[in-house]
């Protein structure tokens, strides 16, 4: 997926938040939107990816600030209102009166919890929200291929779960919880080291998923998205050798797009731009259960 005109101002505007949140200093604030300005310069093209210049982006403001996680403090929180939350959503997942209906609720579920994203212009979100969320979230769904992403769950001995942000983390037990009952092993993947507010192992075991999945592995790395180049050779080997991947979040989409895939792979997230809208030919801020061969 490329970038769209309108990419620039969000890959700014997220730069000058983090930044805010990383240093109190005016003069190492300025400095770092100014590198930030000559990385767009350089790399802002039509045939650019944005999670690659967000990677660059954030590893600049890092580097120059010494903060490792400009976002800890937001992740902190969203994990503690997602967990407060799970009950709710735990018992709406279970009243499926079957296998596959439990599946799709659960899916749902991890849809809504990727709408807890933080600094999107445009992207009006609030912790309080969620709940009206997820009573819409059937509504909101307008690519669903879940019923499709059941059949071949059904048929497969192992997936691989890649994660999106913190908080949203917490939604997704209730679908890993899900493909255990179904008898398979669930390899779940999160970010390295703190990249946004991506999850990391941190957030698995403030979440519980360690408990939950068979296994819990990172990326190597702290790219968005999947990134091959970046990503370590322990990590591609267990992606490569996946026979389902179940990936969460615009930033996955945004990468997965750039390659070609050689296994099914069940995209997860809700539009929060509108140049991702615009690459699925749907509205923004609509609910995506995409299935790509």
């Amino acid at each position: 997926m490329k970038v769209e005109p309108e990419c620039v101002s969000c890959l700014l505007s997220r730069a000058q938040i983090q930044v805010y949140q990383a240093t109190t200093n005016p003069a190492l604030r300025f400095r770092c939107l100014d590198e930030i300005v000559k990385l767009l310069n350089r790399e802002f093209k039509p045939t650019a990816n944005a999670a690659e210049i967000s990677t660059k982006r954030d590893r600049i403001i890092r580097k120059l600030t010494s903060c490792e996680d400009p976002y800890k403090l937001v992740k902190k929180r969203a994990n503690e209102k997602a967990l407060k939350m799970l009950p709710r959503a735990k018992k709406y997942v279970e009243s499926g009166y079957n296998q596959q209906e439990r599946f799709k609720k659960a899916c749902l579920c991890a849809i809504v919890g990727n709408i807890m994203e933080f600094d999107i212009p445009g992207h009006k979100f609030t912790l309080e929200s969620l709940a009206g969320q997820l009573r819409e979230a059937s509504k909101d769904l307008v690519i669903d291929d879940i019923d499709k992403a059941y059949e071949l769950t059904k048929k497969a001995q192992e997936v691989l779960f890649l994660a999106d942000n913190a908080g949203e983390i917490v939604f997704d037990t209730l679908l890993v919880e899900q493909l255990k009952n179904m008898g398979l092993k669930v390899i779940y993947g999160v970010k390295g080291s703190p990249v946004m507010n991506d999850a990391t192992l941190e957030d698995a075991e403030i979440s519980n998923i360690d408990k939950l999945a068979d296994e819990v592995i990172t990326t190597g790395c702290d790219a968005v998205g999947l990134q091959r180049s970046e990503a370590s050779a322990e990590f591609l080997k267990v992606y490569d050798s996946a026979e389902l991947v179940f990936a969460k979040g615009m930033g996955y989409a945004e990468t997965l797009t750039e390659y070609k895939l050689t296994k099914p792979h069940l995209l997860l997230f809700r539009t929060k731009c509108v140049p991702v809208a615009n690459y699925f030919c749907v509205p923004r801020d609509k609910n995506i259960a995409k299935l790509m061969m």
